[in-house]
């Protein structure tokens, strides 16, 4: 008997042993994480959005609010209740089909990054944003790269995006978990009726005098931006028009010199800071002797590079430009080069943004050994040597050279310039600039301006000195820069709500004696509406074309900047006095 039972409990004890693999191979469950339905986890979820991920937005809302006469409680209550349950909707909505995770992980830590640049630099990742950010190039996006970043990052987005993979999410048919979501949607719905049934008013009135708080919101104006950049730029089938098919340029005969344009085309000048709009620093110390004409009242396209580039160049303004139209169309080089003028584009800021396309093009690479070369980026001294090389051999009567300038571009402005151009001290070396000393962040930005200053300077220089050139320069920026105004850093804010600094640029003109006699310019008039008028990047397409000599159809001569300074100045200086 004794034998039996110890067989048995042997058996048993046997059978308990075999068990326990079966329950270890379940999946692991974090009692520290617990169990969440799937409306549970959405909703907890859009919690972290406002509370943590939109801090920027609730900053905002709060100095707005401190502002108004007359605050209700209520109102202001019911705010977090408002956007919980309006990113509860859309979350709810897109994870319909049990892909809570899928979609929630990656909108977790994607908004992170949108939240750092928001809070930090009050940057909004709208659509012209998102193309800025995606012609990015691997120097440029290195440099955004700070350990203040990806702590941001770890902690607001890795973290939260770890708890959603690991929570365990509790099921039941598919048909009960879709009909507990329209649920969490039907009382998200009757929240926001009940708010704007009570505060329909406050809100409107908030709304209707802050418009820019949508775009605000995270992630909705991102999922709307990046849907609208799909579909102008990857759903828009390519339909190519050529422009100046009767483009030729007019060649007098009797000439006996080459024509050469050069344009530097600046990135991230703001004309706040050069000396020529009345700025107290000597940030134009270089071309002060030069006989330049200085633009004072210019402003951009656009407040990114990936904007501003092929809007200045195209033949659309500011209000009719269009991106995919742009890509699919000739711009200002296609036509010049048509007309039968030699064009070279110099490459320095990592990418032309689709304007060199069909154009003869020089890039110059970060890794080389070039003393002016640091592997991310190569300082503009290299557009010199590049334009020497041009200048050494023209073969064409007719020349347009293009240099792109890396200029100014952030956040890491210190590495724009060489150690001996360092004029203004003490600098912020550093990425994250929002935590530079503020005095020591403009000094290193008006450094960035004196060495671009003294770029021009060489440009003109070696012009200057070729007897056997018609020579001309034009220099100007694709945008501006904010330096901590408003709570602004870089740019790239949309453009009804970017402060001047990010769309107020600096133009400046030189040009030979011979060129001013051949082209029959008169420099007072000209320098009387540089300081009078207003100008925008959507005069430059038809001013080069009127300075080259080109003859099209296209050709706007209202839109010329230069071309009442060819009629004398009598006519001119009656317009003036009538203005």
């Amino acid at each position: 008997m004794s034998l039996l039972n110890k067989s048995t409990l042997t058996s048993r004890d046997s059978v308990t042993n075999t068990t326990e693999p079966v329950r270890s191979s379940r999946p692991v469950t974090h009692k520290w994480l617990g169990s969440l339905s799937a409306t549970q986890l959405v909703l907890l979820v859009s919690c972290y959005f406002f509370f943590v991920l939109n801090i920027a937005l609730i900053a905002k809302l709060a100095g707005i609010i401190g502002k108004l006469d007359d605050v209700k409680l209520g109102f202001v209550i019911s705010l977090p209740l408002f956007f919980i349950a309006a990113l509860n909707i859309i979350f709810n909505i897109f994870t319909l089909f049990r892909i809570e995770k899928w979609v929630l992980i990656p909108l977790v830590a994607i908004s992170s990054l949108l939240s750092y640049a928001m809070y930090n630099y009050g940057i909004i990742v709208d659509q012209d944003m998102l193309a800025n950010v995606i012609e990015t190039n691997p120097g440029e996006a290195k440099s955004y790269f700070n350990a203040n970043m990806i702590i941001w990052f770890f902690v607001m987005g890795a973290v939260p995006a770890y708890f959603i993979m690991k929570v365990n999410v509790k099921r039941s048919s598919a048909v009960r978990d879709v009909g507990h979501k329209l649920i969490a949607i039907t009382l998200s719905l009757l929240v926001i009726g009940a708010i704007a049934g009570l505060y329909y008013k406050d809100y409107a009135s908030v709304g209707r005098n802050n418009a820019y708080l949508k775009k605000m919101i995270i992630p909705t104006d991102f999922l709307y931006s990046s849907f609208r950049f799909t579909q102008s730029n990857l759903l828009t089938p390519p339909k190519f028009q050529i422009l100046g098919e009767d483009a030729v340029v007019k060649i007098d005969a009797s000439a006996h010199k080459k024509q050469v344009m050069v344009i530097l085309l600046g990135e991230t000048a703001r004309a706040a800071n050069f000396q020529y709009a009345g700025y107290e620093r000597d940030t134009n110390a270089f071309t002060q002797p030069l006989d330049v004409t200085y633009f004072e009242q210019m402003s951009s396209c656009g407040t990114a590079t990936a904007v501003s580039v092929p809007c200045m160049f195209s033949r659309m303004t500011r209000q009719e430009f269009s991106k995919s139209a742009a890509r699919n169309e000739d711009n200002l080089l296609d036509v010049v080069q048509r007309a039968g003028i030699k064009t070279v584009w110099l490459e320095n800021d990592g990418g032309c943004k689709g304007v060199c396309s069909r154009v003869e093009t020089i890039e110059f690479d970060p890794k080389s050994d070039h003393p002016a070369c640091d592997g991310d980026y190569c300082k503009d001294q290299i557009l010199l040597d590049g334009l020497d090389a041009q200048l050494a051999n023209l073969t064409e009567s007719h020349n347009l050279i293009v240099l792109h300038m890396v200029g100014s571009h952030g956040p890491t402005y210190y590495r724009r310039y060489p150690a001996e151009f360092a004029h203004f001290q003490p600098v912020c070396q550093r990425s994250d600039i929002q935590n530079c000393d503020a005095s020591q962040l403009v000094n290193t930005y008006d450094n960035t301006l004196y060495y671009t200053d003294y770029i021009i300077s060489q440009v003109i220089g070696k012009l200057n000195q070729r007897e056997d050139l018609d020579a001309g320069v034009v220099y100007i920026s694709d945008h501006g820069e904010s330096l901590g105004e408003l709570g602004f850093y870089l740019h790239g804010v949309p453009y009804l709500l970017a402060p001047k600094e990010q769309t107020q640029v600096p133009m400046l003109t030189w040009f030979s004696d011979s060129f001013i006699a051949k082209k029959k310019l008169d420099k007072h008039c000209l320098a009387e509406k540089a300081k009078y008028e207003e100008f925008s990047h959507d005069n430059l397409f038809d001013s080069l074309l009127g300075l080259l000599d080109v003859s099209t159809h296209i050709y706007q001569p209202q839109l010329d900047v230069f071309n009442s300074c060819r009629q004398g100045p009598a006519n001119y200086s009656r317009r003036v006095a009538t203005k």
